[in-house]
């Protein structure tokens, strides 16, 4: 069954309003002595249907839906555990060309050159 998202109050409404108007008319008509015009109880019909299909309705709604099957799955078989990897041997240290000059003592021998520049300049300009 498809899902229905149409509801009758709209239509209720309309045909509230359009019975409105025939009983207005037929009540300001010269033929207001007969009871109600067919137009009038035609539209009294279809009023009661609407009525009643919207009952219909909010009742069916009310009761408990189907719910879908839960689907239970087996469980799958456990799988071998993996062998353990062979330990790796240690790399051999690399061979170093010379000793590195950390960036300590390159900052501190370039300070003593610095130092060394401007007492050569005080020498120089003494002099002259």
């Amino acid at each position: 069954m498809p899902i229905r998202t149409a509801t009758l109050s709209r239509q209720l409404q309309k045909n509230g309003v359009r019975l409105h108007l025939a009983m207005v008319s037929h009540a300001r008509s010269a033929t207001s002595a007969t009871p109600s015009s067919p137009a009038v109880q035609a539209l009294m019909d279809e009023r009661r249907e609407l009525k009643e299909a919207r009952a219909a309705r909010a009742a069916q709604a009310k009761l408990p839906k189907a719910k879908a099957v839960r689907v239970v799955k087996e469980p799958k078989a456990p799988k071998a555990p993996k062998a353990p990897k062979a330990a790796k041997e240690p790399k051999a240290e690399k061979v170093t060309s010379g000793k590195k000059v950390s960036s300590a003592d390159k900052k501190a021998k370039k300070a003593e050159n610095v130092e060394a520049a401007k007492k050569a300049d005080r020498k120089s300009a003494s002099k002259t």
